[in-house]
């Protein structure tokens, strides 16, 4: 186990294309503002069973307001796309001007389980420290072991756990 010191990584830069569990082939890069249309399509057909923590949103409006947020100036996009199809979305957002980012990632219910959140997220962390990211944290229910296991197998390590959510941090610089 790291201690809060030490940096993880080193982790891929975009693009990379691989072949996930389930024969499809998966390419993983930098979100492009084309790819709204398609990324905005993945988020209205996200099951509302998987949100957490109140996002993704479920209105068109409120996805719309969400993706301006977090696609915005200063954030790291990298998706995950099966030809046409945006099946997955990870994103850093800002949030102190010390090279600190919240993490989110998301992946369609089709493609879970897959192999493609592993690689969406070690893809997005080498996007972060090509972009001067120093630090990222994120939050995910407590309950949601899937997560939380992907989340320490690259690197993150628990840094508040009093709390409903748990909150997880990863050096990468």
């Amino acid at each position: 186990m790291t201690d809060d010191n030490e940096v993880a990584g080193p982790f891929p830069e975009p693009p990379r294309t691989f072949e996930d569990r389930e024969g499809r082939s998966i390419t993983v890069r930098d979100y492009d503002p084309d790819d709204r249309p398609a990324l905005t399509a993945m988020y209205e057909a996200f099951d509302p069973a998987d949100r957490a923590q109140g996002i993704p949103p479920t209105s068109e409006e409120r996805i719309a307001n969400w993706l301006d947020t977090i696609t915005g100036d200063g954030t790291v996009n990298v998706v995950a796309a099966h030809g046409d199809d945006v099946v997955g979305h990870a994103t850093l957002v800002p949030d102190d001007p010390e090279g600190t980012a919240e993490l989110a990632i998301f992946v369609l219910q089709a493609y879970q389980h897959a192999g493609i959140g592993t690689r969406l997220l070690e893809t997005l962390l080498g996007a972060g420290a090509a972009a001067g990211f120093d630090r990222v944290w994120l939050s995910v229910e407590r309950w949601n072991d899937p997560a939380i296991s992907l989340y320490e197998k690259v690197g993150f390590r628990a840094s508040d756990t009093e709390s409903f959510e748990h909150e997880m941090t990863l050096r990468l610089a």
